[in-house]
Protein backbone atom coordinates (compact mmCIF):
# COMPACT_ATOMS: atom_id res chain seq x y z
CA UNK A 1 0.00 0.00 0.00
CA UNK A 2 1.20 3.75 -0.61
CA UNK A 3 0.89 6.72 1.27
CA UNK A 4 -2.79 7.62 1.31
CA UNK A 5 -3.18 10.25 -1.81
CA UNK A 6 -0.35 9.47 -3.66
CA UNK A 7 -1.57 7.38 -6.76
CA UNK A 8 0.41 6.09 -9.97
CA UNK A 9 1.33 8.92 -12.74
CA UNK A 10 -0.39 7.70 -14.80
CA UNK A 11 -16.66 22.27 -24.29
CA UNK A 12 -24.23 25.77 -28.18
CA UNK A 13 -22.49 25.96 -31.95
CA UNK A 14 -19.35 26.13 -29.85
CA UNK A 15 -20.00 23.33 -28.33
CA UNK A 16 -20.58 20.75 -31.03
CA UNK A 17 -17.60 22.36 -33.11
CA UNK A 18 -15.12 21.38 -30.00
CA UNK A 19 -17.29 18.14 -29.90
CA UNK A 20 -16.17 17.58 -33.51
CA UNK A 21 -12.38 18.15 -33.14
CA UNK A 22 -12.16 16.28 -29.72
CA UNK A 23 -13.69 13.27 -31.05
CA UNK A 24 -11.14 11.50 -33.02
CA UNK A 25 -8.37 12.20 -30.34
CA UNK A 26 -10.68 10.66 -27.50
CA UNK A 27 -11.90 7.89 -29.66
CA UNK A 28 -8.12 7.14 -29.81
CA UNK A 29 -7.69 7.49 -26.07
CA UNK A 30 -10.25 5.00 -25.79
CA UNK A 31 -8.73 2.27 -27.81
CA UNK A 32 -5.27 2.54 -25.60
CA UNK A 33 -6.11 3.54 -22.77
CA UNK A 34 -9.32 1.71 -22.03
CA UNK A 35 -8.46 -2.05 -22.48
CA UNK A 36 -6.83 -2.23 -19.28
CA UNK A 37 -9.17 -0.65 -17.08
CA UNK A 38 -12.48 -1.43 -18.72
CA UNK A 39 -15.27 0.68 -20.34
CA UNK A 40 -18.43 0.29 -18.88
CA UNK A 41 -20.58 -0.84 -16.14
CA UNK A 42 -22.49 -4.03 -15.46
CA UNK A 43 -24.38 -3.39 -12.70
CA UNK A 44 -26.85 -6.46 -12.44
CA UNK A 45 -24.37 -9.13 -11.97
CA UNK A 46 -23.95 -10.64 -8.42
CA UNK A 47 -25.23 -7.73 -6.67
CA UNK A 48 -26.82 -10.06 -4.07
CA UNK A 49 -23.58 -10.50 -2.73
CA UNK A 50 -21.77 -8.67 -0.13
CA UNK A 51 -18.31 -6.87 -0.52
CA UNK A 52 -16.92 -4.53 2.49
CA UNK A 53 -17.89 -0.46 2.08
CA UNK A 54 -15.12 1.25 1.03
CA UNK A 55 -16.34 4.39 2.11
CA UNK A 56 -13.92 4.91 4.91
CA UNK A 57 -11.10 4.34 2.81
CA UNK A 58 -11.92 6.21 -0.24
CA UNK A 59 -12.15 9.19 2.34
CA UNK A 60 -8.81 8.86 3.82
CA UNK A 61 -7.11 9.04 0.61
CA UNK A 62 -9.69 11.85 -0.66
CA UNK A 63 -8.70 13.74 2.67
CA UNK A 64 -4.51 13.00 2.54
CA UNK A 65 -4.89 14.26 -0.86
CA UNK A 66 -6.89 17.50 0.49
CA UNK A 67 -4.47 18.11 3.00
CA UNK A 68 -0.83 17.55 1.39
CA UNK A 69 -1.87 19.85 -1.17
CA UNK A 70 -3.10 22.54 0.93
CA UNK A 71 -0.50 22.45 3.22
CA UNK A 72 1.90 22.65 0.72
CA UNK A 73 0.70 25.52 -0.85
CA UNK A 74 1.93 28.16 -2.16
CA UNK A 75 0.08 30.10 -5.27
CA UNK A 76 -2.16 33.07 -2.84
CA UNK A 77 -5.88 32.63 -3.00
CA UNK A 78 -6.44 31.76 -6.46
CA UNK A 79 -9.17 29.69 -6.24
CA UNK A 80 -9.20 28.15 -10.06
CA UNK A 81 -5.32 26.60 -9.38
CA UNK A 82 -6.58 24.81 -6.21
CA UNK A 83 -9.38 23.31 -8.12
CA UNK A 84 -6.88 22.36 -11.23
CA UNK A 85 -4.13 21.17 -8.05
CA UNK A 86 -7.44 18.49 -6.88
CA UNK A 87 -8.17 17.36 -10.15
CA UNK A 88 -4.65 17.01 -11.38
CA UNK A 89 -3.76 14.77 -7.89
CA UNK A 90 -7.36 13.16 -7.92
CA UNK A 91 -8.39 12.91 -11.50
CA UNK A 92 -5.72 13.40 -14.47
CA UNK A 93 -5.90 13.74 -18.04
CA UNK A 94 -5.80 9.97 -19.03
CA UNK A 95 -8.61 7.92 -19.72
CA UNK A 96 -8.63 6.12 -15.93
CA UNK A 97 -8.50 9.03 -13.77
CA UNK A 98 -5.88 8.41 -10.48
CA UNK A 99 -7.69 7.71 -7.53
CA UNK A 100 -9.76 5.62 -9.84
CA UNK A 101 -6.90 3.43 -11.25
CA UNK A 102 -5.81 3.28 -7.67
CA UNK A 103 -9.19 1.94 -6.38
CA UNK A 104 -9.57 -0.29 -9.32
CA UNK A 105 -5.86 -1.83 -7.99
CA UNK A 106 -6.08 -1.81 -4.54
CA UNK A 107 -6.83 -4.87 -2.52
CA UNK A 108 -8.74 -2.54 0.50
CA UNK A 109 -11.46 -1.63 -1.92
CA UNK A 110 -13.51 -4.76 -2.29
CA UNK A 111 -14.88 -5.37 -5.52
CA UNK A 112 -17.89 -7.40 -6.67
CA UNK A 113 -16.07 -11.10 -8.00
CA UNK A 114 -18.06 -10.92 -11.32
CA UNK A 115 -15.98 -12.44 -13.99
CA UNK A 116 -15.87 -11.42 -17.66
CA UNK A 117 -17.41 -15.00 -18.68
CA UNK A 118 -20.13 -14.48 -16.28
CA UNK A 119 -21.20 -10.40 -16.86
CA UNK A 120 -23.77 -9.68 -19.33
CA UNK A 121 -21.25 -8.22 -21.58
CA UNK A 122 -20.23 -11.73 -23.46
CA UNK A 123 -24.18 -12.00 -24.05
CA UNK A 124 -24.33 -9.21 -26.48
CA UNK A 125 -24.17 -9.82 -29.79
CA UNK A 126 -20.59 -8.14 -31.40
CA UNK A 127 -23.01 -5.44 -33.47
CA UNK A 128 -24.69 -4.28 -30.40
CA UNK A 129 -21.52 -4.31 -27.29
CA UNK A 130 -19.35 -2.67 -29.39
CA UNK A 131 -15.99 -1.26 -27.62
CA UNK A 132 -17.58 -3.56 -24.16
CA UNK A 133 -17.11 -6.76 -26.02
CA UNK A 134 -13.26 -5.48 -26.45
CA UNK A 135 -12.31 -3.91 -23.63
CA UNK A 136 -14.60 -5.54 -20.92
CA UNK A 137 -16.45 -3.35 -17.99
CA UNK A 138 -15.62 -1.28 -14.39
CA UNK A 139 -16.02 -3.14 -11.46
CA UNK A 140 -18.51 -2.74 -8.99
CA UNK A 141 -17.12 -1.64 -5.59
CA UNK A 142 -19.66 0.13 -2.40
CA UNK A 143 -19.26 3.05 -1.27
CA UNK A 144 -21.74 4.24 1.61
CA UNK A 145 -23.62 1.06 0.96
CA UNK A 146 -24.60 1.81 -2.92
CA UNK A 147 -23.02 -0.35 -5.52
CA UNK A 148 -20.88 2.42 -7.58
CA UNK A 149 -19.03 1.49 -11.13
CA UNK A 150 -15.14 2.65 -10.20
CA UNK A 151 -15.81 5.04 -13.48
CA UNK A 152 -17.48 6.81 -11.50
CA UNK A 153 -14.85 8.13 -9.33
CA UNK A 154 -13.31 9.31 -12.83
CA UNK A 155 -16.64 10.93 -14.00
CA UNK A 156 -16.62 12.93 -10.13
CA UNK A 157 -13.09 14.26 -10.26
CA UNK A 158 -13.17 15.10 -14.11
CA UNK A 159 -15.64 15.50 -15.96
CA UNK A 160 -17.07 17.08 -12.20
CA UNK A 161 -14.19 19.60 -12.75
CA UNK A 162 -15.04 20.38 -16.46
CA UNK A 163 -18.85 20.73 -15.18
CA UNK A 164 -17.89 23.20 -12.77
CA UNK A 165 -15.90 25.44 -15.18
CA UNK A 166 -18.81 26.00 -17.29
CA UNK A 167 -21.03 26.63 -14.11
CA UNK A 168 -18.05 29.40 -13.56
CA UNK A 169 -18.82 30.86 -17.08
CA UNK A 170 -22.67 30.39 -16.84
CA UNK A 171 -23.65 30.96 -14.05
CA UNK A 172 -26.52 28.49 -14.49
CA UNK A 173 -26.21 24.31 -13.78
CA UNK A 174 -28.94 23.30 -16.09
CA UNK A 175 -26.77 25.57 -19.20
CA UNK A 176 -23.43 23.79 -17.75
CA UNK A 177 -25.07 20.27 -17.74
CA UNK A 178 -25.65 20.06 -21.90
CA UNK A 179 -21.93 19.49 -22.07
CA UNK A 180 -22.43 16.46 -20.27
CA UNK A 181 -25.13 15.35 -21.91
CA UNK A 182 -23.10 16.05 -25.23
CA UNK A 183 -20.49 13.77 -23.92
CA UNK A 184 -22.66 11.39 -22.63
CA UNK A 185 -24.53 10.74 -25.79
CA UNK A 186 -20.78 10.70 -27.62
CA UNK A 187 -17.58 8.95 -27.36
CA UNK A 188 -17.90 8.84 -23.60
CA UNK A 189 -21.14 6.75 -24.06
CA UNK A 190 -23.70 6.28 -26.51
CA UNK A 191 -21.25 6.37 -29.83
CA UNK A 192 -18.79 3.72 -28.27
CA UNK A 193 -21.21 1.63 -26.13
CA UNK A 194 -24.69 1.96 -27.28
CA UNK A 195 -25.57 3.28 -23.38
CA UNK A 196 -26.78 6.44 -21.78
CA UNK A 197 -25.76 6.69 -18.56
CA UNK A 198 -27.93 8.42 -16.58
CA UNK A 199 -25.43 7.25 -13.44
CA UNK A 200 -22.67 9.29 -15.18
CA UNK A 201 -24.37 12.55 -15.22
CA UNK A 202 -25.46 12.25 -11.49
CA UNK A 203 -21.29 11.86 -10.58
CA UNK A 204 -20.81 14.76 -12.95
CA UNK A 205 -22.96 16.89 -11.24
CA UNK A 206 -21.89 16.04 -7.96
CA UNK A 207 -18.32 16.21 -9.02
CA UNK A 208 -18.98 20.13 -9.77
CA UNK A 209 -20.55 20.58 -6.69
CA UNK A 210 -17.38 19.25 -4.61
CA UNK A 211 -15.17 21.56 -6.46
CA UNK A 212 -17.80 24.70 -6.16
CA UNK A 213 -17.73 23.59 -2.31
CA UNK A 214 -13.95 23.54 -1.86
CA UNK A 215 -14.42 28.05 -0.90
CA UNK A 216 -18.27 27.85 -1.25
CA UNK A 217 -20.53 28.13 1.99
CA UNK A 218 -23.68 26.12 1.36
CA UNK A 219 -23.21 24.06 -1.57
CA UNK A 220 -22.60 20.57 -0.54
CA UNK A 221 -25.91 19.53 1.69
CA UNK A 222 -25.87 22.55 3.13
CA UNK A 223 -22.44 22.95 5.04
CA UNK A 224 -19.74 25.23 5.14
CA UNK A 225 -17.12 25.69 2.32
CA UNK A 226 -14.21 22.64 2.90
CA UNK A 227 -11.83 25.47 3.00
CA UNK A 228 -11.29 29.18 3.37
CA UNK A 229 -8.47 31.33 2.77
CA UNK A 230 -5.89 33.06 5.78
CA UNK A 231 -2.48 34.28 4.86
CA UNK A 232 -2.87 33.02 1.24
CA UNK A 233 -3.15 29.62 2.14
CA UNK A 234 -5.75 27.23 2.32
CA UNK A 235 -7.43 26.33 5.63
CA UNK A 236 -9.31 23.25 5.92
CA UNK A 237 -12.35 23.78 7.75
CA UNK A 238 -13.93 20.21 7.75
CA UNK A 239 -13.50 17.05 5.76
CA UNK A 240 -14.25 15.67 2.61
CA UNK A 241 -16.35 12.58 2.70
CA UNK A 242 -17.84 10.50 -0.40
CA UNK A 243 -21.05 10.19 1.72
CA UNK A 244 -22.13 14.04 1.01
CA UNK A 245 -21.75 13.15 -2.62
CA UNK A 246 -23.06 9.18 -2.94
CA UNK A 247 -26.44 8.14 -3.60
CA UNK A 248 -28.77 5.55 -4.85
CA UNK A 249 -28.74 7.58 -8.29
CA UNK A 250 -24.79 6.62 -8.98
CA UNK A 251 -25.68 3.51 -9.67
CA UNK A 252 -27.08 2.35 -12.74
CA UNK A 253 -29.26 -0.59 -11.81
CA UNK A 254 -31.51 2.13 -10.03
CA UNK A 255 -30.71 4.99 -12.11
CA UNK A 256 -31.43 3.09 -14.92
CA UNK A 257 -29.20 3.41 -18.16
CA UNK A 258 -30.69 4.14 -21.75
CA UNK A 259 -29.59 1.40 -23.97
CA UNK A 260 -29.86 1.60 -27.22
CA UNK A 261 -32.70 -0.07 -29.33
CA UNK A 262 -30.32 -3.39 -30.79
CA UNK A 263 -28.90 -3.71 -27.13
CA UNK A 264 -32.39 -3.44 -25.05
CA UNK A 265 -33.71 -7.14 -25.88
CA UNK A 266 -30.22 -8.82 -24.84
CA UNK A 267 -30.02 -6.42 -21.51
CA UNK A 268 -33.89 -7.99 -20.64
CA UNK A 269 -33.18 -11.53 -21.26
CA UNK A 270 -29.67 -11.23 -19.13
CA UNK A 271 -32.08 -9.38 -16.17
CA UNK A 272 -34.44 -12.07 -16.28
CA UNK A 273 -32.08 -14.11 -15.11
CA UNK A 274 -31.68 -12.57 -12.08
CA UNK A 275 -35.12 -13.44 -10.46
CA UNK A 276 -33.86 -15.92 -7.89
CA UNK A 277 -31.27 -13.43 -7.06
CA UNK A 278 -33.54 -10.53 -6.09
CA UNK A 279 -36.03 -12.98 -4.32
CA UNK A 280 -33.01 -13.29 -1.93
CA UNK A 281 -33.05 -9.50 -1.30
CA UNK A 282 -35.20 -7.15 -3.04
CA UNK A 283 -34.39 -4.25 -0.85
CA UNK A 284 -31.04 -4.19 -2.48
CA UNK A 285 -32.77 -3.58 -6.03
CA UNK A 286 -34.33 -0.32 -5.40
CA UNK A 287 -34.12 2.80 -4.01
CA UNK A 288 -37.40 4.14 -1.42
CA UNK A 289 -35.58 7.91 -2.37
CA UNK A 290 -35.61 7.10 -5.97
CA UNK A 291 -38.66 10.03 -6.58
CA UNK A 292 -36.98 12.57 -4.04
CA UNK A 293 -33.47 11.88 -6.36
CA UNK A 294 -35.12 12.17 -9.60
CA UNK A 295 -36.45 15.75 -8.58
CA UNK A 296 -33.18 16.96 -7.43
CA UNK A 297 -31.49 16.08 -10.37
CA UNK A 298 -34.10 16.93 -12.85
CA UNK A 299 -31.52 20.11 -14.61
CA UNK A 300 -28.60 17.51 -14.54
CA UNK A 301 -29.86 16.22 -18.31
CA UNK A 302 -31.30 12.39 -17.49
CA UNK A 303 -33.31 10.87 -19.93
CA UNK A 304 -36.11 8.46 -20.06
CA UNK A 305 -35.09 5.07 -20.47
CA UNK A 306 -36.23 1.89 -22.82
CA UNK A 307 -36.42 -0.17 -19.34
CA UNK A 308 -37.30 0.36 -16.08
CA UNK A 309 -34.83 0.51 -13.08
CA UNK A 310 -33.79 -3.22 -11.95
CA UNK A 311 -36.24 -3.17 -9.15
CA UNK A 312 -39.19 -2.21 -10.80
CA UNK A 313 -38.04 -4.47 -13.78
CA UNK A 314 -38.19 -7.59 -11.61
CA UNK A 315 -40.60 -6.69 -9.73
CA UNK A 316 -43.18 -6.56 -12.96
CA UNK A 317 -41.50 -9.80 -14.59
CA UNK A 318 -40.41 -12.29 -11.87
CA UNK A 319 -42.73 -14.91 -11.06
Amino acid sequence: MGVPGEFPKTRSAGVERRMSRGIVGRTIAVLICAGAAGYDTDPYTNRHLDIADSLLVLDREVNAALNDLATSWARDEDEWAFVNAVYRRLGGAHWVDRLERWAMKSPEVEKLPTTRRESMIPHFPLHAARVMRVFGFCQLIRIDGVYVGTDKIGHFFSQGRKFYRRYRRSGDEALAARWSVVTEAGVMGRITTGIFSNADLVANYEGHLFYRGLFHDGVVAGKTAMFRWQDGKPVQQRPFSWADHVNAFWDEAINPNDYQRALTPHVERRMLRLCDDYARRPHRYRAPDAKALTVRYRHAGLRPTRLPSLGIFLAQNCR
